[in-house]
């Protein structure tokens, strides 16, 4: 590493500091890899290598038909990939391309400049896609980057080194911090300007608005954060019964469930939820799931309080937001751990919940035939069979896996009679086929279960890999209820809750092969970490923003509340750098000042001395220009340097100063 300093060191200006920007520019576009097409990151790498090789190699530049014809091949593969040239993906795309191409061209200061401020725009296209902690910190590295290269672009001729202009510009970053802060407590906050379309989860935990069964040989748990909760007063439900809802899937093709429309579902009124028991109070933050589904413990009869959004509830108890989460969001909400819902009778809408495709799933049918027709089942409500169904997945030999393999078409056939195994969507599709086989109405409850306790921050972490799916089913008198049929083959799973783990990263593996302890400390800390990071910064709503005019005085703050404090603070931190700019001006040396002010008086009256020139040498140069006209000019010049450096001098610099202001200062004599 040194010896490359040391060589880097020797090179040219100019080669130095266009590596230097090339190391800001590969800084700023590393984190946009992963959201960028392969090739886009291919050909800025290239280009960035290449741009390099010449800077170190002095060699010209590649011409204009090069550069154009490069332009020309990105545009086309740009647009191919995206099929538009607008957009969010697709522009930055073209920032990133531009960024790159631009260095092929950059050979005088104002080519630097526009690769500056390009360079700037495409910092900002990383928080398109995250505002996480880590990204934030990698922004902030890039940002100082490109300030010390202006610094430096600016500096005189030379070799001046990088560290100066970096100190340079990690000061003027610490003086705008406090502008920075004030926009970023007091600026109004609006709703997201953009949105993004999701991306197919297919073969990962977490939640989708369709479960289509034994499509999926290896299931891969992502461990990614899909919430936190932190509950009022520290009230926490058992595990078992953390139970966060979302999609109900209730129609069933043979191999994809998916929800029913909304004219099938009925009025929201209709679910008819029914609570005992004391209320759990807790506030979620969602993480961006770019989906409208709003997280709640199971079951809410209030829909929770979302600042920005409105919030729709639906007849089966899942609350939906009006637009998709695209940002972190955090919400208060209230649930009932012990509650009943729906019809408690009989009626037509619950035939939804019984239908099957004919001549799907036959030896399910005929396993619900055999059931029916036992003497202990002939007249069995719905818990009976329940209880029954429950009991053949605990002593028939099913397990619980995460590798099933390829099912067939008939998947509730493959799960209870020949494979016996699968995920939590393979038994909990088989259970509810087995169910409306019996004539018992049932349906799919997608959502998350379980989760563990930060200890360092008390927050309830729920992971993409706690997604989970079980089943309710409809009993007359008591209306839907709850089955959690993955229960019954893994207890574990649901109960105690052994938690699934993914496998974890080589440094994360390192670190827990020496130490478990340490890796899960060293992890939880992180995480509590980032969670500040979403509480305090990302989640900065408008409503907090109103909360904190009220901490100082304000009764009901308003947006144009925000906007006057904002603007006062801005003036008042104008004026105070203009006045801190008047008092360093008034602590540089008068007696230097007052100097240049006679020069400017020869120089103005045709007399140019130079700016090393001492008062006694400017005065012998006035006398010999102006004659007796500049000999009250002579006698002022010799008081003032005699101020300066006389023992004693009855002059002071004031008088000195009134005195500079009665002098009558020699015409310009153009003879002369």
């Amino acid at each position: 590493m040194n010896k490359f300093m040391r060589e880097i060191s020797t090179l040219p200006r100019d080669a130095r500091d266009t590596l230097f920007l090339l190391i800001v520019i590969a800084l700023i576009v590393l984190p946009q890899a992963e959201n960028l097409p392969w090739w886009c990151s291919a050909i800025t790498a290239m280009v960035l290598v290449y741009r390099g090789t010449l800077a170190i190699e002095a060699r010209p530049l590649p011409g204009k038909w090069a550069r154009v014809g490069l332009l020309v091949l990105t545009l086309a593969a740009t647009y191919a990939t995206h099929r538009t040239l607008l957009g969010r993906d697709a522009g930055v795309t073209l920032v990133v391309i531009l960024l790159a191409l631009k260095t092929l061209e950059l050979r005088a200061r104002r080519d630097a400049f526009v690769l500056f401020f390009l360079g700037f725009f495409a910092m900002l296209t990383n928080f398109f896609y995250s505002q996480s902690l880590i990204t934030a910190f990698t922004m902030l590295l890039a940002l100082l980057g490109l300030l010390t290269a202006l610094v430096n672009a600016h500096m005189p001729v030379g070799k001046p080194p990088l560290m100066l202009a970096a100190r340079t510009a990690s000061w003027m970053a610490l003086l705008g911090a406090p502008i920075m802060l004030a926009l970023f407590l007091l600026f109004p906050r609006f709703a997201p300007l953009w949105g993004t379309p999701a991306d197919a989860m297919a073969g990962r935990t977490g939640l989708s608005n369709t479960m289509r069964v034994g499509t999926i040989a290896e299931l891969a748990l992502d461990d990614r954060i899909a919430a936190r909760i932190k509950f009022e007063n520290d009230r926490v439900p058992p595990q078992s019964q953390l139970y966060f809802r979302g999609p109900v899937l209730a129609q069933f093709d043979g191999r994809e469930w998916t929800a029913l429309p909304s004219w099938l579902r009925g009025a929201p009124a209709s679910g008819n939820l029914r609570t005992s028991g004391q209320p759990v109070r807790y506030e979620i933050t969602l993480e961006p799931s770019h989906r409208p589904w709003l997280l709640t413990l199971d079951a809410a009869q209030s829909p929770p309080e979302v600042p920005g959004f409105e919030v729709l509830g639906t007849p089966d108890l899942q609350w939906l937001a009006n637009r998709p989460i695209t940002d972190l969001v955090r919400y208060r909400a209230e649930s009932h751990t012990q509650f009943e819902s729906g019809p408690t009778r009989r009626t037509p809408a619950l035939r939804t919940y019984l239908a099957l495709p004919p001549g799907t799933n036959p030896r399910t049918a005929a396993l619900a035939a055999e059931m029916r027709a036992q003497p202990a089942l002939a007249n069995a409500d719905a818990q009976a069979f329940v209880r029954a169904a429950l009991q053949r997945l605990r002593t028939g030999g099913y397990t619980y896996t995460l590798e099933p393999g390829i099912y067939g078409n008939d998947t509730a056939d493959e799960f209870w009679f020949d494979r016996k195994e699968g995920f939590c969507e393979h038994i909990a599709s088989a259970f509810v086929v087995l169910m409306r086989g019996l004539g018992v109405p049932a349906r799919i409850v997608t959502g998350y279960q379980g989760g563990e306790l930060n200890s360092v921050d008390n927050f309830w972490v729920l992971r993409q890999s706690d997604a989970h799916a079980w089943a309710e089913v409809w009993q007359e008198g008591v209306g839907w209820m709850r089955v959690d049929p993955t229960g019954a083959v893994a207890p574990g799973r649901v109960g105690q809750f052994q938690r699934l783990v993914p496998q974890p990263g080589l440094f994360a593996g390192a670190i827990g092969t020496l130490s478990p302890t340490l890796a899960q400390n060293v992890r939880a800390a992180w995480e509590a970490v980032n969670n500040g990071w979403n509480q305090w910064v990302l989640n900065y709503t408008q409503s907090r923003q109103l909360n904190l005019l009220k901490s100082i005085g304000f009764q009901a703050p308003s947006l144009e509340d925000l906007a006057y404090v904002l603007l006062y603070l801005l003036v008042g931190a104008s004026l105070a750098g203009a006045g801190w700019a008047m008092w360093e001006r008034s602590q540089h040396d008068p007696w230097l000042r007052l100097l240049a002010q006679a020069r400017a008086r020869l120089a103005k009256a045709g007399l140019k001395v130079p700016e090393t020139a001492p008062p006694r040498q400017m005065a012998a140069q006035a006398e010999a220009r102006f004659g007796p006209a500049a000999q009250a000019v002579r006698d002022w010049l010799l008081k003032l340097e005699a101020q300066r450096y006389a023992e004693t001098s009855p002059a002071s610099l004031a008088a000195l100063r009134s005195e500079f202001r009665r002098l009558n200062w020699p015409a310009p004599n153009p003879k002369r």
